[in-house]
């Protein structure tokens, strides 16, 4: 049990910093797509976050120092 706790604290803490890094994707969506493109709904927090789970899924960066 003494090594299991440090592993969910730890995983505790990066799905709370992702759930915070997606906060400016819906700030900036629903600031900045909603009004210029005709056609684009407004989003919510959690479809924020989806999105940013996507993109780094899509975009990952994979640097080779070979």
């Amino acid at each position: 049990m003494e090594k299991i706790a440090p592993i969910v604290g730890l995983l505790g803490i990066v799905i709370l910093l992702s759930f915070l890094l997606s906060w400016p994707v819906m700030i900036l969506w629903n600031s900045c797509l909603v009004g210029a493109v005709t056609g684009i709904n407004q989003i919510e927090w959690m479809q924020a976050w989806g999105i940013n789970l996507l993109t780094g899924f899509l975009f990952k960066n994979n640097v080779s120092t070979k």
